[in-house]
């Protein structure tokens, strides 16, 4: 049924995780600690990776970008979010939700490409030594970061087009505290079959890529590690995968459960649109850093000639 101009909405309501006010004060101060923890923890990575020369290789280029793209996706949710736990209205017009739903995926399809993208740097690293330089050359890593980035905009505009072709007439109330698909497309007053299944064929796509990727990369790096006959060499080889694994898993198992399904609603899915968001983006820090040896050095190094300079300067 076609809706007319005059019953179309303009506007929407994000209703977010609780209506509890004394619940919402609790929330707000989490999300604004950990934004800033990521805000701060992403950046103190991606300065350290560029002031300091031993780590610019392949590895820590990635690792750079993917900081970047943490604290991209981070920002997408949270600061509209904070704002609207200390307002009374909690309006967003439907082209700035729109445009959320588009930047969400956008950053979050390109974290799917390059999680993947690190799987095979760390294959061709562990599995191919000798011809690590050759292969993951600077031209190379270029044009990899570019097809993670045209990865997810691709991603993204399959994502955001469709919804955003949906009549809505009310009601206007988002039950979520950031905009995404799901929770438009039960706002729709029309069948939501072609929408939900090209979310479904497009998320099901890229996750298929991305886990043939990673899984494909980690059998080889596995068959090649149990072939070292030095615990040394394999614990080392293991330990620059270990971190990267995690990030997979907390990533992956999330995103998975919520979009590789129908447009339903379940008790738990604000909880688990959180982990990915926010606690995510927040953990990669202090997961790439604590396990991370060069980089723990160089947070040290960096720590030094800060000290060293105001003690030059106080002088």
């Amino acid at each position: 049924m076609a809706v007319s101009n005059e019953t179309r909405v303009t506007q929407f309501i994000l209703l977010g995780i609780s209506s509890d006010p004394d619940l919402q004060i609790i929330i707000f101060v989490l999300f604004l600690v950990m934004y800033l923890f990521t805000i701060a923890g992403n950046f103190l990575i991606i300065l350290i990776i560029y002031v300091d020369s031993q780590l610019h290789s392949p590895m820590y280029f990635f690792l750079c970008n993917l900081s970047f793209i943490d604290l991209s996706f981070s920002t997408v949710t949270v600061p509209r979010s904070l704002v609207n736990f200390l307002s009374q209205s909690k309006i967003i017009s439907f082209n700035d939700c729109i445009a959320q739903v588009f930047f969400l995926h956008l950053f979050g399809g390109t974290e799917c490409f390059h999680l993947s993208l690190m799987a095979y740097d760390r294959y061709v690293a562990i599995c191919n030594p000798l011809r690590y330089a050759t292969i993951m050359n600077r031209r190379a890593c270029l044009l990899l970061l570019l097809f993670t980035w045209t990865g997810g905009f691709i991603h993204a505009c399959a994502q955001a087009i469709p919804v955003s072709q949906l009549p809505f007439c009310g009601p206007n109330e988002i039950n979520h505290f950031f905009c995404d698909d799901h929770p438009l497309s039960l706002l729709a007053c029309s069948t939501t079959f072609f929408s939900d299944t090209a979310d479904i064929v497009n998320t099901g796509t890229l996750s298929i890529v991305c886990f043939s990727i990673v899984f494909i990369s980690y059998a080889y790096i596995f068959s090649t590690v149990l072939k070292i006959r030095s615990a040394e060499g394999r614990q080392k080889a293991f330990s620059t995968c270990a971190s990267h694994l995690m990030v997979v898993t907390l990533f992956f198992g999330p995103t998975a459960f919520i979009y590789l399904r129908p447009s339903v609603t379940f008790a738990g899915d604000k909880l688990i649109s959180v982990f990915y968001s926010i606690v995510t983006p927040w953990l990669n820090p202090f997961i790439y850093t604590l396990r991370n040896e060069k980089v723990r050095k160089s947070m040290k190094k960096l720590g030094g000639r800060k000290v060293s300079f105001l003690g030059t300067h106080t002088n």
